[in-house]
């Protein structure tokens, strides 16, 4: 079993810069939905790596708004940390930002919490490590995401049932 030192937020943070190009885009010159889906994933599995260093895979995305569209030529920035582990599974939080190129202009125009589970190389569960919130905001995230993650598996659980009762 990996070293199961407790680690910080800190040490889990990850920013990400890209510009948007045109092939990005939909024909409205504003990012794809799926590219900042895909962008969210990528920023969150190498946080959670940094966490555990482990291999992870995704196991659920919460609810995505996409508050302002990110245009052609501005800067798509997302900002991804743990915000808690649980036993093989950690939550991470991924915020994403514009930035005009020009004016310095900074927005937030979306968020999401990831969860992920890391496995050993034949694909079973692994435990990571514990997280040390240290700031007041690091802890208050930290509660929360254990009133998230119930709200996960019963949603999950309810998916569940609802699938197998269809199959009878």
């Amino acid at each position: 079993m990996k070293n199961q030192k407790a680690k910080t937020v800190a040490d889990s943070l990850t920013e990400t810069v890209e510009i948007v190009l045109p092939n990005d885009a939909n024909p409205l010159g504003n990012i794809l939905g799926g590219k900042v889906m895909h962008l969210i994933d990528i920023a969150g599995a190498i946080s959670a790596r940094r966490h555990c260093r482990s291999l992870l895979v995704t196991a659920s995305v919460d609810n995505l708004d996409f508050v302002h569209p990110i245009k052609v030529g501005q800067l798509i920035i997302l900002r991804a940390f743990v915000t808690r582990a649980f036993n093989t599974s950690l939550e991470v939080e991924v915020n994403v930002f514009l930035e005009d190129g020009l004016t310095g202009e900074r927005r937030q125009t979306s968020s999401a919490f990831v969860t992920y589970v890391a496995v050993d190389r034949d694909g079973r569960p692994a435990k990571v490590p514990p997280i040390l919130p240290v700031t007041a905001d690091e802890k208050r995230r930290y509660r929360e995401a254990l009133a998230r993650r119930r709200r996960r598996l019963a949603l999950a659980a309810s998916a569940h049932r609802r699938y197998f009762e269809s199959e009878k």
